[in-house]
């Protein structure tokens, strides 16, 4: 048990060693554009995509670096692609908030909030008569339960018992409006009855937890079962986006979210399991050292050749 958590450990610092950096690159320079990261919410992304088969589609938000780490995205390209590299996993041409990795399952972000429902529908319709077996799961926020397409993609996905789990990453913020103030009913889950299919509020913050649900929702999905709709309750450690002044927070609030963030709590876990406090600081360690290695190979790589700009285009 604790190898599976150490694993875990190691695949949460990957994501957040990853989103230091790019903070770091972005405040620095070599980085420029929007940029959202995931830092406090890695527990949803590495359970979520342990549950996954390769063949199965993911579709992530802006938010997604930690997605598509956890899909298997190398870091290097990955950095690359940030960085405007022609070695990025889309040649530089996708940055922050456009990249793809189809050949790891990762099939996109998108900047459109709760775009990636509907072609998660689209994935999942094609793998019905494409013979992959394929299950497709889509990735939001909180505020994008409120969008038309998120509504209409679980609509036609119930009506139609297609294999998609829908993902809700509820850290309480709609950008930067606290989600409460939006809504009549706090537990997002609930809205899945009016489609006619499971919901669940779990906790967001428990990569175990992430895990079995979502192996669930993928096991009945992958049998015919139709949707399921997870709400994962985490919080985000940082800003809605690189600059964002947070003045939304209330006095002490996070304080109180650095006590249950995911890589604390289980770190927590695995001491009062016996786990020696040096083996655990080494996961972070190999971490850190793993993405300062791929950043700088990333920052030695050519720049991507704005001639190169309208190949892979169709006309």
């Amino acid at each position: 048990m604790s190898e599976r958590r150490l694993a875990d450990l190691l695949a949460m610092w990957r994501i957040r060693a990853f989103e230091e950096k790019v903070r770091e690159l972005r405040l620095a320079g070599p980085i420029v554009g929007s940029v959202h990261l995931c830092i406090g919410q890695e527990a949803i992304p590495v359970g979520a995509c342990d549950a996954l088969e390769p063949q199965d589609a993911l579709f992530a938000t802006y938010r997604g670096h930690g997605w598509a780490l956890a899909r298997g995205v190398p870091a290097e390209p990955l950095f690359a692609e940030l960085l405007g590299r022609a070695t990025g996993v889309n040649g530089g041409r996708g940055g922050s908030a456009y990249f793809t990795a189809a050949e790891y399952g990762f099939h996109g972000e998108n900047s459109i909030v709760g775009a990636g429902a509907p072609i998660a529908c689209g994935a999942a319709l094609a793998g019905r008569f494409d013979g992959s077996d394929r299950v497709a799961v889509t990735v939001f926020g909180d505020g994008a339960m409120n969008q038309g397409a998120v509504h209409e993609a679980m609509n036609f996905a119930a009506a139609f018992d297609l294999p998609v789990v829908f993902v809700c990453e509820n850290n309480r913020y709609s950008e930067l409006t606290p989600i409460a103030d939006m809504v009549r009913g706090p537990r997002l889950a609930d809205r899945a009855a009016a489609y006619g299919m499971p919901g669940y509020r779990i906790d967001g913050n428990d990569a175990e937890s992430v895990r079995f649900h979502v192996r669930d929702a993928v096991e009945v999905a992958r049998e015919g079962g139709g949707p399921t709709l997870l709400e994962c309750m985490t919080e985000r450690i940082v800003g809605h986006y690189i600059g964002d002044a947070e003045a939304y927070r209330q006095p002490g609030e996070m304080d109180r979210i650095l006590r249950r963030e995911p890589i604390a709590r289980l770190r927590e876990g695995l001491l009062a399991d016996g786990v020696p406090a040096t083996e655990i600081d080494a996961v972070e360690a190999r971490a850190r050292a793993e993405t300062e290695a791929a950043a700088a190979a990333a920052l030695a790589a050519p720049p991507a050749d704005p001639a190169t700009a309208l190949e892979h285009l169709y006309a």
